[in-house]
């Protein structure tokens, strides 16, 4: 009797661009016209914009960690694990379980929405001594760590200590890193009123950029009013700066200042996963070069998007623009490239990816928000309005929009305990600790491990 399979179609990554894929392939695709699967160390999808929000006790960590089984007619397989190589002669993903299995999953037809890292440089001591705003687990780790320097610094009657303990350095001007300073310089000046042994004033939160602006994309004047905001919070700002070396207890910075702090927080931009590497295909500043259809030109079936991909931006009219790392565009492109991949299936032709940028928020904390939303320029209440409102608007699922909006209405109303949640263990975990990039085999690791298990199969 003849076995007739179905096409096995893997998507890699749960993050906007690889979960919006899915559900549109389980909307698109009849149960019997192909099968889905989902590599992902979590069965959630991080709303990853909120992350600031979570480290500084605005919103819990369950509340921008939507469950990807919630649907009741989700009927996706997900393997618990990260891709760490993919061979696109064989149509082979090799993945390392969450139990550190290594195990090898074919495909017909594949979807690379892998993300992206922090992007770190050879400076002496960052991945040892900084910390990320990556995962989730780092956004609830630097909650503990910053409110345990409070603690530690109000038991202390050492100065040296205390000046250390209570001085916090961001290094990124982008959005997470801003938002970050702000979100997490909120927390410490309210906490600080619940400690009477620490004066406020030894309270330092340091933001730096190599950049000579912040945050350009939002333009020079929204730039110029995030920065006032936050140097009126007390926040230092240095321009044109960077880390030169990371201690335990001290960070220097390019401009000779040495300043003393247990805290560096690093946001300083992401590049793709190191997945896209183990490809040996053209790459485009470290991401996969693709088509406007977002297909891998010369590879039928193998679709790339998100922060991993170059997606053109037609938007732009620019022939060597690409979509920027931002999640409406991910959302945007993990509803096309579902819609190619069915129209791969059924021979049909493929869509471009085309889409105008809606704009930008930043939530800076409180009632302090810079937005430009379409365009549109917005400071203060009407600005953090567009900021909530939009995060609010694009949670997928109801559930996740009622734990938020309870979430900021309880903050507004109760404030925060400032209550450490255990989630800092005695060793500390730092930027190399998170997101595992020795994960991933080399192009060389990942042939002979295929070659070597076809071997053992025939």
């Amino acid at each position: 009797m003849n076995t007739v399979t179905r096409p096995r179609i893997l998507v890699v990554g749960a993050g906007f661009a690889g979960v919006e894929c899915v559900r549109r392939l389980e909307r698109k695709l009849a149960p019997d016209e192909a099968d889905v699967t989902l590599v992902t160390p979590f069965a959630y999808q991080l709303y990853l914009p909120l992350l600031p929000q979570v480290a500084s006790g605005v919103l819990t960590p369950q509340s921008i960690a939507v469950s990807l089984r919630r649907s009741k007619k989700y009927r996706t397989r997900i393997i618990p694990g990260g891709a760490i190589g993919v061979d696109l002669k064989s149509k082979v993903c090799v993945i390392r379980t969450i139990t550190d299995q290594i195990i090898d999953e074919p495909y017909d037809y594949i979807v690379l929405a892998p993300g992206s890292i922090t992007r770190t440089f050879d400076i002496p001591g960052l991945t040892e001594h900084a910390y990320g705003m990556k995962t989730l687990a780092e956004a609830a780790y630097i909650r503990d760590h910053v409110i345990s320097q409070l603690d530690l610094a109000d038991a202390s009657d050492d100065p040296a200590e205390r000046a250390s303990r209570l001085q916090f350095v961001v290094v990124g001007g982008g959005y997470a890193g801003t938002e970050t300073a702000a979100c997490l310089q909120k927390l410490t000046h309210a906490a600080v009123k619940r400690y009477p042994r620490i004066d406020p004033a030894l309270i330092k939160w340091h933001l730096i950029d190599i950049a000579p602006k912040l945050m350009p994309e939002l333009g020079d004047k929204l730039g110029r009013s995030a920065q006032e905001i936050l140097k009126r919070r007390g926040i230092d700002v240095s321009l044109g700066v960077s880390i030169a070396k990371a201690g335990a207890e001290e960070v220097t910075f390019t401009d000779g200042r040495v300043v003393p702090t247990r805290t560096l927080i690093w946001t300083a931009g992401v590049v793709a996963s190191p997945l896209i590497a183990t490809l040996g295909a053209e790459t485009v500043r470290g991401r996969l070069a693709v088509n406007a259809e977002m297909n891998l030109p010369g590879n039928d079936g193998v679709f790339a998007l998100g922060d991993s991909a170059a997606v053109p931006d037609k938007a732009k009219g620019q022939e060597d623009a690409v979509c920027p790392p931002t999640a409406q565009h991910a959302m945007r492109q993990g509803r096309v490239v579902a819609d190619n991949v069915v129209a791969t299936l059924r021979n049909q032709p493929l869509t471009p990816y085309v889409h105008k940028d809606l704009g930008l928020v930043v939530d800076l904390g409180g009632t302090d928000a810079v937005s430009k939303p379409l365009g549109i320029e917005l400071h203060g209440l009407p600005a953090q309005f567009a900021a909530r409102g939009y995060h609010w608007w694009a949670l997928r699922t109801n559930v996740a929009k009622v734990r938020v909006a309870t979430n900021w209405t309880l903050n507004a109303v109760a404030g925060d305990d400032f209550v450490r949640t255990g989630f800092q263990a005695r060793k500390p975990a730092k930027l190399k600790d998170f997101e595992y990039t020795d994960a991933y085999m080399t192009p060389e690791q990942l042939r002979a491990h295929v070659e070597g298990t076809d071997r053992k199969e025939s």
